[in-house]
């Protein structure tokens, strides 16, 4: 399993948010690309950063921080956030982005992430964002009446690399992953999930380990890093870094 630190970016700096409200925001760092810095240096095989600003508004906000991020670490950057045109898409792979997340764009334009699944195979991944099990969009503003589980089986065979599910309510708030919810998403996709939201401690990833026989191969983890509840290295030791760098190459 995949342990992928978490940077998010709104107004230039590093910060987590509880449950996505931007509002209820804690600064970690005026140097997003420091932090991305240090989770390379300490083992990291994948980072996962978030262009919140750019969420918001629908279209990119921090590209400039998202430079100096792939300037400063070696290691591969997953990268969401504002992503709503094949423009978007072309612009951050060319500048070194591994892989794409889509997650507004996955409800409102389908066809467009399937393009450009095609288009770039390997390097489009969905991000599910569920509130009780109900599709979120538009930076976790809106609600939709779409399932979690509908939406992933609608890219069933598309060339996704992989679909991102964040529970909402638990995103920031150090509660334990929502283990039940993420089991029966990847059990009913053939596309390998990523969980994330809600971890606080080694005992959640361990926690999290059973799922890789449901098709769970990784964790994005955040503010368990910033505050120290989790200890990275303890984290990669634990679920062979070795692996896991193998997995996204």
């Amino acid at each position: 399993m995949i342990i992928i630190p978490a940077v998010d970016i709104k107004n230039g700096k590093c910060v987590r948010l509880l449950q996505g409200r931007m509002e209820d925001e804690t600064v970690y760092s005026d140097d997003p690309h420091a932090m991305a810095s240090r989770w390379a240096r300490l083992g990291a095989k994948l980072i996962h950063v978030i262009d919140l600003d750019g969420a918001f508004a629908k279209a990119p906000q921090n590209t400039e921080s998202i430079r100096k991020i792939l300037q400063s670490v070696n290691v591969p950057i997953q990268l969401g956030g504002g992503i709503r045109n094949e423009k978007t898409v072309n612009m951050y792979l060319e500048m070194g982005i591994r892989r794409v997340i889509i997650g507004t764009g996955a409800i409102k334009k389908p066809a467009f992430v399937k393009k450009v699944c095609k288009a770039f195979p390997g390097q489009i991944v969905v991000g599910i964002d569920a509130r009780n099990g109900k599709v979120a969009i538009d930076g976790w503003t809106q609600t939709t009446r779409t399932e979690a589980i509908e939406l992933a089986k609608a890219f069933e065979d598309c060339g996704v690399a992989a679909i991102n599910f964040t529970d909402i309510h638990r995103d920031g708030m150090q509660t334990g992953p929502n283990l039940d919810a993420t089991r029966q998403l990847a059990e009913a996709v053939s596309i390998p999930v990523v969980a994330s939201g809600g971890v606080s401690s080694i005992a959640d990833i361990k926690n999290l380990l059973p799922l890789e026989a449901a098709g769970v191969t990784g964790v994005i983890v955040g503010k368990a890093l910033y505050s120290g509840t989790l200890d990275l290295k303890a984290a990669l030791d634990l679920t062979d870094p070795t692996q896991s760098a193998e997995k996204v190459k």
